[in-house]
């Protein structure tokens, strides 16, 4: 399992690589639409790496919510480590 940060830096790293993004740049509160102009195509490859690397996939309706750099990092940790009921 995967720990918060240990995700954020990978999807940080993916995000610089998929986007060509400054990594500092890419901070928990930085806005995808705003602060790093990711497109809704963006979204879509950004959404289908976090599947490749995760296994899982993340539903649209999860993404919807999502706004930074920070609410992507609970979705793939909510995906990664499921509360067990």
């Amino acid at each position: 399992m995967q720990n918060p940060d240990e995700i954020f830096v990978a999807l940080r790293d993916a995000m610089v690589e998929l986007f060509e993004l400054d990594p500092e740049q890419v901070t928990p509160d930085a806005n995808l639409y705003e602060d790093l102009e990711i497109d809704s195509i963006d979204a879509v490859d950004l959404i289908d790496h976090i599947k490749r690397q995760t296994g899982q996939k993340i539903a649209a309706e999860d993404f919807k919510a999502v706004r930074t750099v920070g609410d992507v990092v609970e979705v793939v940790n909510r995906l990664v480590n499921p509360v067990a009921p």
